[in-house]
């Protein structure tokens, strides 16, 4: 906690929980030691006198190396106080200086920067909603390397650190396809031979009944006598 700002509680709380959240994050790329609350345990030299970041970053290596420090502000210490009292000291380290900052008080982060001279590295928002806590990258210095390591969910199940997650490529457009050809017209298939029509059968003759069997037959009829032939006359004898 700097010296000069005294936090309400609970902004104090939701500081020292961002801290904690930042020590995990940065542990996969260095040795990181935290000034938390009022214990203040790693100090860094500046000019004759010492400060205490709320993280301080070191290299994995034996000779524990100074590669970063970090400040975490909330709305309330914002200010031109805590701008010449720590960010223009820790911007003129030859580590890299890390500002934290909420959404609402970016603009006025940058504008305290460039009125006192303050150079950060990085500026990086937090934003906490409820049990969630997201890191967005602001700003970082052309010279600058990349300090955070690769985004991903936060300790306490939140979306992902640091940048917004990459959005996916797009695809490349596919070749216009050419205009499908047209089937083949089928072969018509060979005509049935017409089958010969077959002859109609002679209709049977209703076969008699009972009743036309026992009924008495017509009487046929008598012929007509014949007319005797006419006698040839006796030829005369002259």
């Amino acid at each position: 906690m700097s010296p000069i700002l005294v936090r309400p509680v609970r902004e104090q709380l939701e500081h020292d929980r961002v801290i904690r959240l930042l020590q995990a994050k940065y542990r996969r790329k260095h040795e990181v030691a935290i000034n938390v609350g009022l214990e203040q345990t790693t100090p860094v030299q500046v000019g004759t006198g010492q400060l205490f970041p709320d993280l301080v970053l070191f290299s994995t290596e034996k000779s524990r190396k100074l590669q970063g420090t970090i400040e975490v502000e909330t709305g309330e210490s914002v200010n031109s106080l805590e701008t010449m009292a720590q960010w223009v000291p820790f911007s003129r380290l030859k580590a890299p200086f890390i500002l934290y900052v909420p959404p609402v008080a970016l603009d006025a982060a940058r504008r305290l920067c460039a009125a006192h001279g303050a150079e950060p590295a990085e500026i990086w928002t937090y934003h906490v909603n409820f049990d969630q806590v997201r890191f967005t990258l602001a700003h970082r210095s052309a010279n600058a390397p990349a300090m955070a390591p690769e985004p991903r969910k936060s300790a306490e199940g939140g979306k992902p650190a640091g940048k917004a997650a990459a959005k996916p490529a797009k695809a490349a457009p596919k070749p216009a396809s050419k205009p499908a050809s047209k089937p083949a017209p089928k072969a018509k298939a060979p005509a049935a031979k017409a089958k010969p029509v077959a002859k109609a059968k002679p209709a049977a003759r209703p076969k008699p009944t009972p009743a036309a069997r026992t009924a008495p037959k017509p009487a046929a009829r008598k012929a007509a006598p014949k007319k005797p032939a006419a006698k040839a006359k006796p030829a005369k004898h002259r």
